[in-house]
């Protein structure tokens, strides 16, 4: 049974986060689990995310799910604007939730980061000969 689609092509925030993580070298998007996922040959983040709450679930849909660098994770998972993701946490993975006052820079940063952790040797001289 397919997931049903959580998301809305015509959101900005989605729309802002896409043109990030789609500016990374061979980066594509795909639905995963009713949610946008942006991968090379594995997903480097995901659009929305779920914490756990007692025996259920809250959904946090406007934010962004990233694999953090490990010495930086800590620090990220204290703050209030950062969760532990459903499933992902146990995994390096935190959530950030994304909303009028989000710092795109440092957005910018955490996916980049991601992705230099998920893409590959290959991909990331790639993204390094750009700069």
């Amino acid at each position: 049974m397919p997931h049903p689609r959580m998301f809305d092509d015509d959101d900005p925030v989605l729309g802002r986060l896409r043109e990030l993580a789609l500016a990374l070298p061979d980066a594509a998007e795909k639905v995963s689990h009713g949610t946008p996922a942006f991968y090379t040959t594995k997903v480097f983040a995901y659009y929305g995310g779920s914490v756990k709450v007692g025996d259920g679930h809250v959904r946090r849909s406007e934010s962004v799910l990233v694999l953090a660098d490990p010495v930086e994770r800590p620090a990220l998972v204290e703050e209030d604007r950062c969760f532990h993701p459903m499933y992902l946490g146990v995994s390096g993975w935190v959530g950030l939730d994304l909303d009028g006052e989000t710092d795109w820079a440092e957005v910018a940063e955490l996916v980049e980061t991601s992705y230099r952790l998920t893409a590959g040797v290959r991909r990331v001289r790639l993204l390094d000969a750009r700069t």
